[in-house]
Order: structure tokens, then sequence, then C-alpha cells
């Protein structure tokens, strides 16, 4: 089965379990930057930080514009940075991206902020902050966009409910694991995330 293929009406819980969270979970390892897909939620901001605290990498990528909450609005990497600096991050050590308005610019602008700040040459591995019901469209979009040779750490943000255990508990979170799979099978067919197989189902 290929991505585009997907349809979580057809797959049971451990199906979509395993396809969902198989391949982001924490390996531990550190990294060159910690980079937070744009999002106005203080659960990514808390993850991020206690990365930077835990000395997993030295600075933190914040992406995100204003686009989904209006002109007047705070952007979300803004947002997120404000948070971070409330939580000990030092105003330095945050990269700021401000254009993103979805998750593929997310990944595609952040380049530039990589490539301007130390040279995509130099990146070996990033450390990624997302929801988790997120990071497998995120796991995809790097993997479609990024450089071959940078290699990720999926750190999920620390939400009680929403995780690989219990996502299906809760009415919201269980919705936004399907939808994910409906958007995943949609931009694979699209053209927008490579259309590769799954080979877990």
């Amino acid at each position: 089965m290929r991505l585009s293929e997907l349809n979580p009406d057809r797959l049971s819980r451990e199906q979509l379990t395993s396809f969902m969270f198989d391949d982001t979970c924490d390996d531990g390892n550190s990294g060159d930057c910690i980079l937070v897909f744009g999002a106005k939620t203080i659960h990514r901001v808390e993850k991020a930080a206690k990365l930077y605290h835990d000395k997993r990498a030295p600075t933190i990528l914040v992406t995100g514009s204003a686009a989904r909450w209006g002109v007047n609005e705070t952007p979300e990497a803004i947002w997120m940075k404000e948070h971070l600096t409330k939580l000990g991050v030092p105003e330095e050590d945050i990269l700021v991206e401000l254009e993103a308005a979805n998750t593929t610019e997310n990944v595609i602008a952040s380049m530039m902020v990589l490539q301007q700040t130390y040279g995509l040459h130099m990146m070996k591995r990033l450390l990624i902050v997302s929801s988790p019901f997120h990071m497998k469209r995120c796991l995809l979009t790097l993997r479609t966009y990024m450089p071959d040779w940078i290699t990720y750490t999926f750190c999920s943000d620390d939400r009680k409910i929403g995780q690989r255990g219990n996502w299906w508990t809760d009415s919201t979170e269980k919705a936004r694991v399907i939808k994910e799979v409906h958007s995943i099978s949609k931009y694979a067919g699209l053209g927008i995330i490579k259309d590769v197989d799954v080979p877990q189902l």
C-alpha cells in the first residue's frame, strides 16, 4: 500500500497506531537545533524549552506566520518565542521564521533560516517538536524537502492524552489522528509529499 491509498476507515486501531507513531519516537539523541512546527499551543513550547534546558540542542527555531489567525494577530513564531523566553530560554538562542503558513512551508522556510544561520551543509540532526498526531506528517514532509544527509529525532509534546497509548480514548485526539491520515493520503496523491510504500500496512 502507498500513502496515497491510505483510508483510515479500513484500518484497525493497531494499524493506525503503528502507521502514525512507530517512526516518531524520541531516540534520545541530541542535535544541532530544535525545530518547532508552527502553532499557538503551549505544549510545543514547553517541550522545546525542556529539550533546550536538557542541553539536547543549543538553539530553537520557531516557525509560523499569522496567516491562520488574521492579519492583526501575533504570528505563531513570535507567540512561541515570547513564551520560550518566559520559560528561561535566552532570546539569542531562539531563531524565528515568520513566513510559513502550513507544514510544507514550515519545512521549506526553515531551510532558509538554517542556511543563513549555520549553512545547511553543517546540519546533521534536527530535533523535531510538534503535536503527537502531527509528527508523521512532519516526518514525511521533512523527507520530501530537506537534504537527505540531515537526520531527525522526533520529540512529540508531552500532553497526557493524544499519545501512542491513548489517542483513541479522547474524541478530539482521535478525530485529529483520523484527519491526519486523510491529509497524508491526499497530499501524497497530489505530490506534496513523496508517495512511498507503507511497509507496516
